[in-house]
């Protein structure tokens, strides 16, 4: 068993997002073989993400089918990496919103510390300067700490490293700062947080389409975009306006989600649309894009602390568990379509 022959193996392992095998796509780094174990590189730029897991898993079943050892790594070609900017972050995910209100940071959280569930090491980074909660939704008070040379070490919770500007002013002050400033913050905080190792990095957008989104999209190498709404007509107008924003800036959306999509009264059990229905799901069919699940108004996800998702036996957390799949799924479809086009 030689090269050739572990490459004609490893042709009949199909990527069921892009259609054609491991091989054609360019989705094998390199292979070698010693001492009758093949050494096998594969271009996964998404850990933990089913459908990554799986082409990892039918790799080696195939070489194992054909007695073949096998050492399995995974990583994107140095090509395709951004090492200048949170050069140990493989995957920098936005999840954004045309307008407040939505529950916007309320996905991140839960998407964040969906990831970490999975296995994968994650940052939260709470980017909304005007108006931070998510250490408040996460129940964080440990405030983070600085090494010797003045780095920031984010305080970890649920799994998740954190950072907000929640951290670095007072509880109840405002922050009242023009563009530069908060360009000049967000960017600090880029630059002087350790992050360390992470294989996605969540950003809790601000609300609209304005200076910090603007900083972000200039200054960090984005993966992709979530979309977040809710169904009524006036949450949807605004969320086109973010799907737009992102077009503009050659940044991939890897979907849409309707939160507060239905709610079912505990006392009745009846299902009630109260802001309409399906304006998520239409939103994301006009625009060509994956529509990656509703999540239903639940009164439990404002009391803050432990994640939904991290909850079992819960349908809220079960939708919350679906979505966080499916976005590191579309992140490996975006990472390896790169590979493969490149």
């Amino acid at each position: 068993m030689d090269e050739a022959d572990v490459r004609e193996l490893l042709g009949r392992v199909e990527d069921p997002d892009l259609g054609d095998d491991v091989v054609s796509l360019g989705l094998v780094n390199g292979v070698a073989v010693e001492d009758g174990t093949a050494k096998v590189s594969l271009a996964l730029g998404a850990p933990y993400a089913p459908t990554e897991s799986a082409i990892a898993a039918d790799v080696r079943e195939t070489l194992a089918d054909a007695g073949v050892d096998v050492e399995l790594t995974a990583k994107r070609p140095a090509t395709l990496r951004d090492d200048e900017v949170l050069p140990g972050v493989k995957n920098v995910v936005a999840v954004a919103s045309g307008k407040g209100g939505v529950g916007k940071s309320t996905v991140a959280v839960n998407l964040a510390a969906g990831l970490s569930k999975l296995g994968a090491r994650v940052g939260l980074f709470d980017t909304d300067v005007y108006g931070p909660n998510v250490p408040r939704m996460l129940d964080s008070e440990d405030p983070p700490t600085a090494t010797d040379d003045d780095t920031i070490i984010p305080p970890e919770r649920y799994g998740v490293k954190l950072i907000s500007m929640a951290f670095m002013v007072g509880e109840d002050d405002p922050v009242i700062w023009r563009g530069p400033m908060v360009h000049q913050v967000l960017t600090q905080l880029v630059e002087d947080v350790e992050w360390g190792e992470l294989d996605y990095l969540v950003l809790d957008l601000p609300p609209g389409t304005g200076d910090t989104q603007l900083t972000i999209l200039q200054t960090l190498p984005l993966t992709g975009a979530v979309i977040v709404t809710t169904p009524e007509e006036v949450a949807v107008d605004d969320a086109r306006k973010g799907i737009r924003m992102f077009g503009r800036h050659d940044t991939n959306v890897l979907g849409l989600i309707e939160n507060m999509s239905s709610f079912v009264c505990p006392d009745c059990g009846g299902e009630h649309d109260v802001f309409g229905s399906g304006g998520g799901r239409g939103l994301a069919e006009a625009n060509n894009l994956p529509y990656l699940g509703g999540v239903p108004l639940d009164p439990e996800i404002r009391t803050g602390g432990e994640p939904m998702v991290l909850k079992d036996d819960d349908p809220t957390a079960d939708a919350f568990r679906v979505i966080t799949e499916e976005v590191a799924n579309n992140v490996g479809v975006v990472n390896r379509r790169r590979v493969s086009n490149s």
